[in-house]
């Protein structure tokens, strides 16, 4: 069986130009539910950045964040989990989670901490994925819908970013340009190191404007695996809706319960 017959049907995958202004939000939806009492006690686990500037400037909001990502990254184990509209709370409960739902539990607390969010949809090539799978790329699938979070920021250099206020998260901790020279090269998807873990070090960059020293092996620009750009969405749960997840629900029903315990890496 191959993964083309695991894909949702009926979908309709509409260009980014189609698509009007999306402004975001800080409201809670049905994944990014950050008004539950497990996204309130994660909140509280998360120390305060260290500067006592303007609480509400960029710069102060972005250091909050990058603390979040780092709480995260000790808190939610990182799993192969396929249901990417499980709840925050949820992920938070079991305590492991998707590259994808720990993205979705940093987009809660920058809700609740009053910033808003929204997504980039894009759809990626499985063959991104095969490092991970070198035995199975049978069962990879061909296309992987892929949400990538942007935080808006008022007060961001539009200099330093074009598309300020907005701030991608794969610019969470610098600039590509910066982070594209660190010395252990670009993301591998393989081991134990997942999109999450690689923001803080790597730039991931999807569309083609950054290039790692070529003497560190794997790329920055991962441009060649995106297949198509699904445009903004105010929240991952629309990006969801339009265009569904990767596998239908009877694929999703059959794999989840292996894949949500086997660790990145294993």
């Amino acid at each position: 069986m191959t993964s083309s017959l695991l894909a949702p049907r009926g979908r309709v995958r509409m260009r980014a130009a189609d698509r009007g202004t999306v402004t975001g939000s800080t409201a809670p939806t049905r994944i990014l539910d950050w008004q539950h009492p497990n996204v309130s006690s994660f909140l509280r686990q998360i120390d305060s950045p260290a500067d006592s500037g303007d609480t509400s400037g960029p710069a102060h909001r972005t250091a909050f964040l990058r603390q979040a990502h780092r709480r995260i990254a000790e808190v939610v184990r990182p799993v192969y989990s396929i249901e990417d509209e499980r709840p925050v709370s949820e992920v938070l409960r079991r305590r492991r989670g998707s590259c994808s739902q720990r993205l979705a539990v940093l987009e809660s607390v920058a809700r609740a901490s009053g910033v808003a969010t929204r997504v980039r949809g894009l759809l990626v090539d499985g063959r991104f994925w095969y490092r991970r799978f070198p035995r199975f790329h049978r069962i990879v699938p061909h296309r992987v819908v892929l949400a990538w979070p942007e935080f808006r920021l008022d007060g961001l250099s539009p200099t330093e970013h074009p598309d300020a206020p907005w701030l991608t998260v794969s610019e969470l901790y610098g600039g590509l340009t910066v982070l594209s020279k660190d010395s252990g090269g670009g993301f591998t998807n393989a081991g134990a190191e997942t999109l999450f873990e690689a923001l803080s070090r790597t730039a991931i960059d999807w569309d083609g404007v950054t290039v790692c020293p070529a003497a560190t092996g794997a790329p920055c620009d991962l441009s060649t695996y995106v297949l198509a750009d699904l445009g903004r969405f105010d929240s991952r749960d629309d990006l969801f809706t339009q265009h569904g997840q990767t596998l239908c629900g009877m694929a999703r029903c059959v794999a989840e319960p292996i894949l949500s315990r086997r660790s990145a890496g294993a």
